[in-house]
């Protein structure tokens, strides 16, 4: 028993100065060598694309490098996913993964082209984002408690626009119309912009 834990502890030991050789030599290595291409699976001027085009900006000029924004909309972020996914594993395409590329979609369409735990490795998060109710100020009202009654007092009448089918808002919406018992038309919009 002794022997064997002997054994790991030099392979683990020798498995990590190479893991420290290769890091050095890495090191070494400038990257990004060439631009970088970012994937945003949705419609440019939206909520995913501006904060990737702002926050990927000072990325580039930290790396000294171009970063490219490529939106490829479609499918609640599907297709762009999947154009990520099958690109060469280079480290030089990296996609703007959201809750509903990454869980939601899963449950939503038969098929999505990728796997998202299999198909990607996390590098960071961008940002964290809270949905929130908003509604015309032409609408007689002033609190939730008012909205809810306006609308179980018109079942069908009023709409709520949301980013997309199967998208976070979509989803807000819908849970919002079990929790209040109300009946609201979806509108779903190409994209948040």
């Amino acid at each position: 028993m002794d022997v064997s834990r002997s054994r790991l502890s030099r392979r683990g030991f020798g498995g990590g100065l190479l893991a420290l050789a290769a890091a050095g030599s890495a090191r070494a290595q400038t990257y990004p060598q060439r631009p970088l291409r970012v994937i945003v699976p949705f419609p440019a001027g939206g909520g995913g694309d501006t904060l990737a085009r702002l926050v990927l900006t000072r990325v580039g000029e930290i790396l000294g490098q171009n970063i490219v924004i490529d939106n490829r909309p479609g499918a609640g972020g599907n297709l762009g996913s999947e154009t990520a996914a099958r690109a060469e594993a280079d480290g030089y395409t990296l996609l703007y993964g959201t809750n509903g590329t990454h869980a939601i979609n899963r449950t939503l369409y038969r098929r999505i082209g990728f796997d998202p735990v299999k198909d990607f490795a996390p590098v960071s998060r961008l940002s964290q984002i809270a949905l929130m109710l908003v509604v015309n100020p032409a609408l007689p009202v002033t609190s939730v408690g008012e909205l809810v009654a306006y609308l179980k007092a018109r079942p069908g009448q009023a709409n709520y626009g949301s980013a997309g089918n199967g998208t976070s808002s979509h989803l807000a919406g819908e849970l919002f119309k079990s929790v209040t018992g109300t009946e609201i038309v979806h509108v779903p919009y190409r994209g948040g912009a």
